[in-house]
């Protein structure tokens, strides 16, 4: 069965993935979809740089601003989401672009590998976390050394979110994590994706464009839509408010630092998420990158990407 054919642009922070999302989706009658784990709630535009209505150019995008800021979505739960809005863009005929820089969320939809059984909430996570209150996790490492000796050796003994989850699947449905992992590992991918990554050849050019555009959010208002998140009622350690931007700024709201210290902390955290995003993408072989010299030329990137997925077929 021949895989559907789809193109993902991906990147580190502020390197211009929206732009070019845009240009090759009315260049190759597509339609996009955000791979953004926080880009997905209402009420939080400026800070996680969605694309605005104008940025946008009238293409459809999916996947922005579609839950409430007080959910929680697991990768599952999301890459359900995306998957069936990429199904309906290839029903239509058209293109899907996926752009954004959430790689695993981006690496478990082109898989298309499931989940093991099990969600935070579940009788069987609220008994181990009950367990973990009353004994510690000593005892509970110990029964995964037993049941997933593999696992127990990956993970270290502070992780206790993913020693209850291997226990959870475990617990759940009699199939450890490990041997979950090796038997989905081994399928075929469900998607042809054609990589195109962005980059800068200088990491002082990413980290001042980085800097600015935390600079324009402030400008545009990036305090005032935490103040209004949490005047609508969503809780303070909601994981919408645990992203970049919000949570420094949620400890200013809270008088744990001047507004200065807020503003070059978001700065900090940026640059080094734009690191652990590369650190990741490097391990992608099958990326076609586009290197930005002393600035971003998004006329010669889209012809460069035109190329690539001719190339492609």
């Amino acid at each position: 069965m021949t895989q559907p054919k789809i193109v993902c642009v991906v990147g580190p922070t502020a390197c211009g993935k929206t732009k070019l999302g845009v240009l090759l989706a009315k260049a190759h009658n597509g339609e996009v979809v955000s791979v953004d784990s926080m880009q997905i709630y209402r009420g939080m535009t400026i800070g996680t740089a969605a694309p605005t209505a104008e940025e946008m150019e009238g293409v459809p995008h999916h996947m922005v601003a579609v839950a409430d800021p007080a959910e929680s979505w697991s990768v599952a739960r999301f890459t359900a989401a995306a998957d069936a809005c990429i199904q309906d863009i290839l029903a239509r005929g058209k293109l899907p672009i996926l752009v954004g820089g959430t790689g695993l969320y981006l690496d478990a939809i082109v898989s298309g590998r499931d989940f093991a059984a099990g969600a935070a909430g579940g009788t069987v996570r609220e008994a181990l976390q009950r367990q973990l209150e009353r004994e510690g996790i000593e005892p509970l490492l110990a029964e995964l050394r037993q049941v997933d000796p593999a696992a127990a050796e990956r993970l270290h003994p502070s992780d206790t979110k993913r020693i209850l989850r291997a226990l959870e699947v475990w617990r759940e449905t009699g199939e450890t994590i490990t041997e979950h992992n090796q038997r989905t590992g081994s399928l075929p991918k469900k998607y042809d994706a054609v990589y195109i990554g962005l980059r800068f050849a200088d990491r002082e050019e990413m980290k001042a464009l980085i800097d600015a555009r935390v600079d324009e959010m402030v400008e545009r208002g990036l305090l005032q839509e935490v103040e209004a998140l949490l005047a609508r009622g969503v809780p303070r350690d909601a994981t919408a408010l645990q992203a970049i931007g919000y949570k420094e700024f949620l400890r200013y709201e809270e008088g744990g630092c001047t507004l200065e210290e807020a503003v070059a902390e978001v700065k900090l955290r940026s640059r080094q998420y734009a690191k652990r995003q590369l650190t990741w993408l490097r391990r992608n072989g099958a990326i076609h990158w586009i290197v930005w010299d002393k600035g971003r030329d998004f006329d010669k990137a889209l012809q460069e990407a035109t190329e690539i997925l001719a190339a492609r077929g």
